[in-house]
């Protein structure tokens, strides 16, 4: 074979393992400023396991509109500013730093947590993650780059508030995988303790579920989802993960999950609190789908975190 036909041939090969990364990064982790702008009109979450909870869901978001807040902002370790919104219930109480899920936004996910966490006494900043609401980036890294942004945010509280704030970190879903990422890096000693809701195991390996799910062959679409996170998104998947993190976590972990999760099972969830080496807890909400713990058993979310706060005395 003539070597101009091999170079062609090795040339065309290369192209379409490139072209295949590209759609797949864009597919997985790429979020378009059109896209975020339409996230930001789908306030309510859809399916029938959510129906029966929708009009308490869209009573917290309808109190979260008229609460008054104060917008925050930190430039990011690689240069992004990202943003987020301060409730201020009570000068001087704890701060809970709240993060969302996957493609969605602050308002979205975490108006149950406003709630949840006044109740508990917190104040609270909703932030909005890289690629989601205002916050620059439109790349979603699955927690890999997210829990280093956590990290930022931290020591804005406690620049902003001062040396003797008391933090806390909670998330949903993909922001529950940024909390327990997190928990393993070098946190200030002001964080206390951090609340994982419904959250995987590791990037890799909810993006294989999502993959078998569409019923294509997991074994020959995450070398090219993988691929494209590396060369089009400049991080990854296996940089880091929940279930390695919280085998040497710095901080206390409370970790919550619904047992009839379907998008990320519940079996993610034990098998996170299992790992963990710090002090933890389990709290497993029956018949609660994914994200819908809180909306579930409030009272009993409520009081899993009472429990956690005496016992470690926070």
């Amino acid at each position: 074979m003539e070597p101009e036909i091999i170079i062609a041939i090795l040339l065309g090969i290369i192209a379409l393992v490139l072209i295949t990364a590209y759609v797949c990064f864009r597919m997985a982790f790429y979020v378009s400023d059109k896209r975020k702008k339409r996230n930001q009109a789908m306030p309510l979450p859809v399916g029938k396991e959510y129906a029966q909870y929708l009009d308490m869901i869209e009573k917290w978001q309808q109190e979260l509109q008229k609460r008054e807040y104060e917008e925050v902002s930190i430039r990011s370790f690689d240069g992004l500013r990202l943003y987020g919104k301060y409730y201020e219930f009570t000068p001087g109480a704890p701060i809970e730093l709240l993060f969302h899920g996957y493609r969605s936004t602050a308002d979205r996910d975490l108006s149950g947590g406003l709630e949840r966490c006044a109740r508990l006494g917190r104040n609270v900043v909703l932030v909005s993650q890289r690629g989601s609401g205002k916050s620059d980036g439109n790349v979603i890294s699955f927690g890999i780059n997210e829990r280093k942004d956590l990290v930022s945010w931290t020591h804005y509280l406690i620049e902003r508030f001062g040396d003797d704030v008391k933090i806390f970190i909670g998330g949903i879903s993909m922001g529950g995988a940024t909390v327990a990422m997190a928990s393993a890096l070098e946190l200030p000693k002001n964080v206390l303790c951090g609340v994982i809701d419904c959250a995987y195991t590791s990037p890799k390996e909810i993006i294989c579920k999502t993959i078998k799910g569409m019923k294509l062959p997991v074994k020959f679409f995450y070398p090219f989802v993988r691929l494209g996170a590396k060369i089009f998104g400049r991080f990854d998947l296996e940089e880091a993960s929940p279930l390695e993190a919280v085998k040497n976590s710095r901080i206390p972990l409370v970790i919550i999950h619904g047992d009839t999760d379907t998008l990320v099972p519940c079996e993610m969830g034990e098998r996170l609190f299992e790992a963990c080496t710090s002090a933890k807890k389990l709290y497993i909400v029956p018949n609660a789908a994914h994200g819908l713990a809180y909306p579930v058993d409030p009272d009993g979310y409520v009081r899993i975190l009472h429990e956690a706060e005496t016992e470690w005395n926070l």
